[in-house]
């Protein structure tokens, strides 16, 4: 049995010319996704969500000698971790003497939050 088929010559696109229309368009600015990246980069590493979740737990600022009982890892890895934190604006800190405190900026959890939703 065979079938007859007429195939139709390709025609060739114009360069730069999309194959076809996007069906949908981001909601993001580019300068709110590289921050939202700057955020979840931050976050992607196990032991940051964790200081963050506990930070977040905790009503005030939270002492790094408090925090380092709580994690398997030395003093200054948990100082590095947290300067990572601040650098993306998770958390901010105070020093009071000799001991650094530090607390979470809520607007960057809500910002994240809202773009997830």
């Amino acid at each position: 049995m065979s079938v007859d088929l007429t195939l139709e010559r390709k025609t060739k696109r114009p360069k730069g010319e999309p194959c076809c229309e996007p069906v949908v368009y981001p909601d993001v600015e580019r300068a709110e996704a590289i921050r939202l990246a700057e955020v979840a980069k931050a976050l992607g590493d196990p032991v940051r969500l964790q200081l963050v979740d506990v930070l977040r737990k905790h009503a005030g600022k939270v002492c790094v000698c408090e925090l380092v009982p709580l994690f398997d890892i030395a003093q200054p890895t948990l100082s590095h971790h947290l300067r990572k934190l601040r650098s993306a604006g998770i958390v901010d800190s105070e020093r009071q003497g000799l001991w650094v405190y530090y607390y979470v900026l809520p607007e960057a959890l809500t910002e994240l939050s809202a773009w997830l939703d």
